[in-house]
């Protein structure tokens, strides 16, 4: 019998080949953009302060060359001299030291060629965000689709499963930017009068009188409306499957046949059953609504990682579309793990 790596080492060498891959495919998209030099010098550069800058961001070296530094600046562990820590403000554990320090490190993004702020606290407050809107996004399909698709399935085959099936089968191909629009424009223009909802706004909003941040929870009503319509409708139809398919099922004809009363053989014993399936949907489009939002962050003007990365590519700010789009990455791999321990436990046949 052929040898065969632990599950977990397995998966942790596919999510690290994954990254690398994602690293590769960043750095030639990088050199695509255009020039760097000038994105950061700006309209009013001269030759000699873009050749200082391409000198300093090691663009005057070939493209291996600069690709095996890109790799040091992101891995954990790293070769820096004492000048390049200093310079690029690098906090680090120095393992071994020498003419190159040999560190361990957490991946250095850099700074923002716009703002000039640390990339990792910008992803960091703008995950915030994203966290919130994609909870309640959450929270919102999976409180009305779960009952959506329980009511489906034991009403099979009349006007309000058809009715059901219809609007999911609407929710999951209506594009995500269409819906953000149509919402957007009815529930913050044409009925603003009726709602009091904004057309588009942040959770934290800046106080005009005394300049601190306000929480805003009105802003989160429309876009966690917006992303959850279609995981809704997905939960819908995932929990209407099982729900069929537990429900056809031998004890379940059993507990009927013994007496038992409805309402306890559907939510004790059909629901329970019928969850595994759900829950994994469920975790899989969590990850997909944390990692990118990105049309209804970008056109409800929510400050999340989804807007900031459409920022970011609309302006050629390569350190901060490089680290959102390896933190998108990260979220969905650590997704994929997350979903694998939650069939584990919920079915350990698994």
């Amino acid at each position: 019998m052929p040898w065969k790596l632990p599950r977990f080492l397995s998966r942790f060498s596919m999510a690290c080949a994954t990254l690398v891959g994602v690293v590769f495919l960043i750095f030639v998209l990088f050199q695509l953009l255009g020039d760097p030099a000038k994105m950061v010098a700006g309209q009013t550069s001269n030759k000699t302060s873009l050749a200082q800058i391409r000198k300093d961001m090691n663009l005057d070296k070939p493209v291996w060359e600069r690709f095996l530094y890109y790799i040091n600046d992101l891995s954990p562990v790293s070769l820096y001299s004492k000048e390049n820590m200093e310079k690029k403000e690098i906090r680090a554990w120095v393992v071994v030291q020498g003419e190159k320090n040999l560190v361990i490190k957490w991946p250095h993004l850099g700074r923002s060629y716009q703002t000039k702020q640390r990339v990792g606290g910008m992803l960091i407050e703008a995950l915030m965000g994203t966290i919130i809107l994609a909870f309640f996004a959450m929270l919102f399909a999976v409180v009305i689709g779960i009952p959506m698709g329980i009511l489906a399935a034991v009403k099979k085959g009349t006007i309000l499963d058809q009715a059901i099936q219809f609007l999911g089968i609407l929710g999951t191909s209506a594009p995500s930017f269409f819906v953000a629009l149509l919402v957007a424009f009815l529930g913050g223009i044409v009925l603003r009068s009726y709602t009091g909802l904004n057309f588009n706004g942040s959770l934290f909003e800046i106080n005009p009188i005394d300049g601190e941040r306000a929480i805003v929870m009105k802003n989160i009503i429309l876009p966690a409306f917006t992303l959850g319509l279609r995981p809704l409708a997905m939960v819908a139809q995932m929990t209407r499957a099982a729900m069929l398919d537990v429900l056809g099922a031998d004890y379940i004809r059993t507990a009927r046949a013994k007496g038992m009363l409805k309402p306890r053989i559907l939510y004790v014993h059909a629901l329970r059953n019928a969850m595994n399936p759900v829950l994994t949907g469920i975790s899989g489009w969590g990850a997909e609504l944390l990692a990118g939002a990105y049309f209804v962050e970008f056109i409800f003007g929510w400050q999340g990682l989804g807007k900031l990365t459409v920022e970011s590519l609309d302006k050629l700010d390569w350190p901060l579309l490089n680290g959102a789009i390896l933190w998108s990455a990260c979220i969905f791999i650590l997704a994929q793990w997350v979903t694998d321990w939650l069939q584990g436990k919920l079915d350990p046949r698994i």
